[in-house]
């Protein structure tokens, strides 16, 4: 095992008019692996004026790509989704260097971006407009689906290849340029996937890339010519962009935390509910906005929490790279403030049933590790139900009856994904009808939709009406424009002046 830090580690670039640029910053941050804390390159904060720049070099080639035909856009992602896939092994390897997940977790952020890169070469049945003849007496109707301008995306650490692929692709696509700030923790994969990008004939000026922290983003929210701004990450930093970039005048969409419950009936499938159950918990180390992060036992399903916990112990905790279940968490601060968390649960009078702290990897010492941890006997009024752990923590919440099982879901302010385990139809449809969640999924613990359809997350988990990928998205990043047309030979054409709007 290399604990080692690089001599000389790289420098990530940023992508300013398809040229890639070192940044003239003071402000550096390391980009370190958090299970050998090694030092794989350098990111910097970029300054104010190549923040402008990035945006200059998408408003002027805004001018020409807006008109760029239909199919010319389709075929870059066509070819985009191919280097993708023939770039996989590589891309989840950086992932899983930088980032922490395992190999398979990586392979899986990457394909559910690669989804949506498929579907933006779709675009042309995307953003088709409506037509209406003879509104009126030869006057027709019609609307067309036109880019906005300039587009931003911010993107959080926990799917630095996912999340872009979810914003850059649908952008361009529809025909706007794009400012990319991936996450400072880990940019690499975000920077090789704007790599494959330009390779597969994004032109230059189209996509850029700038990094940095706070007063990257406050810029960019702040700058005239951008005109929508995408954003996932925690629910601080999301009501922050929200509401300076909506104050600004732009649009906004934030996808922000959540508080996902798996609700499990007595009659649900045992084994396949608890195996999923865990895997929605503890996959990526729990370091998901839709992990599954509360299980509600109704009834006699209490009994099945021995069993929960055995499962969870036997789960493999080590390096991605080593693909084993559960990797360490994306940074030093973030495990301390999962600890504080676990011992703050314990102090608030849960019940530890499985303990993760303390865990040891053989070969990595300094790693960021938190094993499987459960905490039973939680209350809503306590830390650890009203907080995201952001962590491979599940805390248990027992109820009686499906009822209180629905009204506790519903008394959570978020509203980001939740699940129900059962055999039974009639429940599945009452939990589904009855539930405020933009997400459900019936025996499915992660409902997050392919892009058919749109991220619909709810409540206090997303601000701004349309989500991201999928027909909303389109939405999203057009504005409707509407023609109002007449060819005609009559009266009007030979002097007479009509003073009164006719719709004969």
């Amino acid at each position: 095992m290399n604990t080692h830090t690089i001599d000389h580690p790289p420098r990530v670039p940023l992508l300013i008019q398809g040229e890639w640029v070192e940044s003239r910053t003071s402000t550096w941050r390391d980009v370190v692996n958090p299970a050998t804390q090694e030092v794989l390159a350098r990111v910097p904060f970029a300054t104010a004026d190549e923040v402008a720049a990035a945006v200059a070099s998408a408003q002027a080639a805004f001018k020409s790509w807006r008109k760029t035909p239909i199919g010319t856009r389709s075929r870059i992602f066509l070819k985009l989704q191919q280097l993708i896939r023939e770039q996989m092994d590589d891309l989840a390897a950086t992932l899983t260097a930088e980032q922490g997940k395992t190999l398979a977790d990586a392979q899986g952020d990457v394909f559910r971006g690669l989804e949506v890169v498929e579907h933006a070469a779709n675009v042309g049945t995307l953003q088709m407009g409506e037509f209406a003849q003879n509104v009126a007496g030869g006057v027709d109707t019609y609307t067309v689906q036109q880019p906005l301008g300039v587009c931003v995306g911010i993107t959080p650490f926990n799917f630095p290849a996912m999340i872009p692929l979810w914003m850059f692709p649908m952008a361009i696509a529809c025909g706007n340029t794009f400012v990319l700030k991936p996450s400072e923790q880990n940019p690499l994969v975000t920077m090789k996937l704007v790599r494959l990008a330009l390779q597969a004939g994004v032109p230059p000026g189209v996509l850029n890339v700038v990094h940095g922290g706070e007063d990257v983003v406050n810029a960019l929210c702040d700058h005239p010519q951008v005109r929508a701004i995408s954003f996932v990450g925690s629910t601080a930093v999301g009501t922050h962009v929200y509401r300076r970039a909506s104050l600004a005048g732009k649009r906004a969409q934030c996808m922000m935390g959540a508080k996902n419950h798996a609700v499990v009936l007595p009659d649900a499938h045992k084994e396949q509910a608890l195996n999923q159950l865990l895997g929605a918990a503890f996959g990526a180390a729990g370091q998901r906005c839709m992990a599954a992060s509360v299980a509600v036992l109704v009834g006699d399903a209490r009994a099945w929490l021995p069993e929960l916990a055995a499962k969870a112990q036997a789960l493999r905790v080590g390096a991605g790279r080593d693909n084993p279940d559960v990797g360490p968490l994306v940074s030093c601060a973030a495990k301390e403030r999962v600890l504080g968390l676990i011992e703050r649960g314990v102090q608030d009078g849960a019940r530890l049933v499985l303990d993760g702290r303390g865990v040891m990897v053989p070969c990595y010492p300094r790693g960021n590790f938190v094993g499987p941890t459960i905490l039973a006997g939680v209350t809503p009024d306590m830390a650890v139900y009203e907080q995201e752990i952001f962590g491979p923590v599940l805390v248990i919440v027992e109820v009686d009856t499906l009822d209180e099982a629905i009204a506790l879901v519903n008394a959570n302010p978020h509203g980001n994904g939740t699940a129900l385990f059962t055999q039974s139809g009639a429940a599945a449809r009452r939990f589904q009808e009855d539930i405020d969640v933009g997400q459900v999924g019936i025996n499915v613990p992660i409902p997050v939709p392919v892009p058919l359809f749109s991220f619909t997350g709810s409540r206090g988990s997303k601000l701004g009406d349309l989500g991201p990928y999928g027909k909303q998205v389109v939405q999203f990043y057009t504005q409707t424009q509407t023609i109002t047309q007449r060819w005609f030979d009559d009266a009007a054409s030979i002097g007479k002046v009509h003073t009164t709007i006719s719709l004969k």
